[in-house]
């Protein structure tokens, strides 16, 4: 079996030893020769009359991850795509046929087409580390498992725990599989292939029922019951997605047929809905992201480059605790707090504390492993502790005379190499660097909150920032669990630059008299997470107000705000942080104040459709994004879509505004631009769309949209199409109440 990713080795009891190690790789991955090398592995095993089959990993610390993404790309017709499945599913089913029995010996990650090879066999065994998780995260790419995953998941975990598993894609830990029957027995891994061959040696494995509490058997035991499950399940995924994921939908008809239709049209139904997907627009927008996000993590590398093994954070309040979190947790090192108030220090700890004690109560982290953690945080009110640390991040109030002071503080009490990152949202790194003794040294690092959940951040180095410290910062962001963009130091950066004209239309709209939730409930139907009125609530009308100047004066008349907003914060109306803005809020619900209405001198008068309401704010977002290509702040379309989905919640679905743009075409792009000009020329479009009207042009181009090699399932960080973040946009400014006491430190 020369090449092959199987080696096959029989013991004297007659067990046969199959380790899965791909050559060259650190991941095993199903690949396109994979099917015929199965082939050949059974048709050996057999003629050597052996008694049970192990499979079990030559990776450290995988079984494996997934098919490799990149077999799709052979897929140039729904007929390729299909032909796919049905071959997966042939493998499986041969696996299945064999007169002996076969075993599943898992260590490490068993995800999507890894985790249906482990289905087919009789037996899986999974070691008890922490490693080990199990899941079909195949929803996350906008697929569904191709290789009999909707078909099997059912039969072991039963309806309504596979359904779940499938539509969110959830990794499972080793004992959770243990407890709901999706392995036979967790063991620890010294012992994991010792109890894999007790088990090869049982005979052929009989059906059971899955382990399910009396209502689930009450539920998924008639047809009544099932199709409860089934509307219910429907019902949830359009509620979360708006109808604009298929992949879902496609799940639970496929689930639906494992128990209503004969084996063979049920896994037809599988494979078919496999196929249409792969060649879906929203698939191939979700793996854009993908290979994006993994074209990224090789951009920035310096082995050389000192790593960041201490980290300090400057102000306690909700920005400066989210950061010392996932420098603590993600990134695994010791961070000191500095804040002038014990106040302020306690209050960030506890910040870490709660999210901790969660995930602790939740038996997902021990109670050692929560106080290990809490042990790398500590706090000051002055600069004790600071000297051997290797990267300092201020988050503290938006004053330049401040942080240009932080700056000196750093210089004079740490390291010569020590960095100084900003989270500033909008003021220049280089004038923050400007009295700097070692401006090489200085950096943006612009999170977005909650820091712990919002997976972007902006880096941002000034002329004089040094590519060492680029790529340590770059570095350190990725190993806090970020996706790092690196742009330009201008007003605004590239997330609040697009964003603050897509607010501001929004504004506009309502002063022209369009209903608070139409506005609202447009850009949602469009699939945004959250509109942008309420969006602005979330952030803070005050704080909007303060950015907008600072565009406005440094990039001209589109970034001003509505004077008439400016009622609105002398009213008070600050948005959700004061209990009412465009919306009234109470403890569990908001709804929209009437009042707004007659404070801006605004008569509600519908006009406009909800898509013409969300293809005006959004052309102003895809103009401003084309015009931050134009002036450098972005290095490419690709890091613009990253940072709009990532940053703002941009669609997922449509790949972002560059993809966006090419799918509708420049000239369609152009032409609506147009037309809303002849009634407000701030919809101009930009000199380079209108050329690329002219000429057909592309952000991408067809042949280079996708790097040369994909990888495993188990590193995407797609966004999760199911489970749409509801967390808004809000850059360090929104916690500015709770960082005003370290204005003075």
């Amino acid at each position: 079996m020369t090449d092959s990713v199987f080696s096959l080795s029989v013991a004297d009891d007659g067990v046969a030893v199959v380790t899965i190690d791909v050559p060259g790789e650190k991941m095993n991955t199903l690949r396109s020769s994979f099917a015929e090398d199965l082939k050949t592995l059974l048709k050996d095993a057999q003629a050597q009359a052996v008694k049970g089959m192990v499979f079990i990993s030559g990776k450290s610390d995988n079984f494996i991850a997934g098919a490799d993404i990149k077999m799709l790309d052979s897929a140039n017709s729904r007929e390729d795509a299909l032909a796919l499945s049905e071959m997966c599913q042939q493998a499986f089913f041969d696996m299945k046929k064999l007169p002996f029995p076969t075993v599943s010996a898992i260590h490490g990650a068993a995800l999507g087409g890894g985790l249906e090879f482990a289905l087919a066999c009789d037996y899986r065994v999974c070691s008890d580390s922490d490693i080990t998780k199990l899941g079909l995260p195949e929803v996350q790419l906008g697929l569904l498992p191709g290789g009999g995953g909707t078909q099997r998941l059912p039969k072991l975990v039963g309806l309504q725990k596979a359904l779940e598993w499938m539509l969110t894609g959830k990794q499972v830990r080793a004992k959770q599989a243990k407890k709901t029957g999706l392995v036979n027995d967790c063991v620890p891994h010294s012992v994991l292939l010792d109890v894999a061959k007790e088990f090869a040696l049982k005979g052929k494995a009989k059906v059971t029922k899955p382990k399910l509490d009396r209502l689930s058997q009450l539920l998924e035991s008639n047809p009544f019951g099932r199709n409860i499950i089934f509307k219910k399940a429907q019902e949830n995924v359009l509620k979360k997605t708006g109808g604009h994921y298929p992949a879902p939908l496609a799940i639970i008809k496929a689930v639906r047929a494992s128990v209503e239709l004969d084996q063979l049209k049920a896994y037809k139904t599988e494979a078919e809905g496999f196929a249409t997907l792969v060649m879906s627009d929203e698939s191939k927008a979700l793996r854009g992201i993908f290979f994006a996000t993994t074209e990224m993590k090789k951009e920035w590398r310096n082995d050389d480059a000192p790593a960041i093994a201490k980290a300090a954070v400057l102000g306690g309040g909700l920005m400066g605790a989210g950061i010392a979190h996932v420098s603590a947790v993600k990134a695994g090192v010791p961070v000191r707090i500095k804040d002038v108030a014990e106040k302020g220090i306690s209050n960030a700890m506890n910040y870490s504390y709660k999210i901790l004690d969660k995930k602790q109560k939740r038996r997902i982290l021990s109670k050692a492993d929560l106080q290990q953690t809490m042990n790398r945080i500590t706090g000051t009110t002055d600069y004790s502790g600071f000297k051997h640390i290797d990267i300092v991040i201020e988050a503290v109030f938006e004053d330049l005379a401040l942080k240009q002071g932080m700056v000196a503080d750093v210089e004079r009490e740490c390291q010569d190499n020590t960095i100084f990152a900003s989270n500033t949202s909008s003021l220049p790194i280089a004038q923050i660097a400007a009295d700097a003794a070692r401006p090489e040294n200085v950096i943006g690092l612009h999170y977005f909150s909650p820091v712990e959940k919002m997976p972007l951040v902006e880096i941002i180095p000034h002329e004089g920032t040094s590519e060492e410290t680029i790529a340590r910062v770059v570095n350190f962001a990725r190993k806090q669990g970020k996706t790092p963009i690196v742009v330009k130091d201008m007003a605004g950066f590239y997330v609040n630059r697009i964003l603050a004209p897509y607010v501001n239309e929004a504004a506009n709209l309502l002063l022209a008299g369009e209903p608070i939730e139409k506005i609202d409930q447009a850009l949602v139907e469009f699939g945004f997470p959250v509109g942008p009125l309420a969006l602005l609530d979330e952030v803070g009308i005050d704080i909007g107000s303060k950015i907008a100047p600072i565009l406005e004066k440094e990039l001209g008349e589109r970034f001003k705000a509505p004077d008439a907003f400016n009622r609105l914060i002398d009213s008070k109306r600050l948005g959700r942080k004061t209990g009412r803005g465009f919306y009234l809020y109470d403890k569990k619900d908001k709804k929209v104040d009437e009042s707004v209405y007659e404070l801006l001198g605004v008569t509600p008068s519908p006009r406009l459709n909800k898509s013409e309401i969300a293809k005006r704010c959004v052309a102003q977002m895809l103009n401003e994004a084309v015009r931050c290509l134009d002036d450098g702040i972005i290095a490419s379309p690709r890091d613009g879509d990253i940072g709009a989905i990532f940053g703002i919640g941009f669609p997922p679905f449509l790949g972002g505004p560059f993809s966006y743009m090419d799918k509708l075409g420049a000239a369609q792009v152009s032409s609506e631009m147009a037309t809303f000009a002849n009634y407000n020329p701030i919809f101009t479009p930009c000199d380079t769309l209108k050329a690329m009207a002219e000429k057909g042009g592309r952000f991408y181009q067809a042949e280079s949209e996708e790097p040369a090699v994909a990888e495993a399932e188990a590193e995407a960080k797609p966004v999760d199409p199911v489970e749409v973040t509801k967390e808004v946009v809000e850059d360090e400014q929104a916690s500015e109440e709770a960082d005003k006491e370290t204005t003075k430190s």
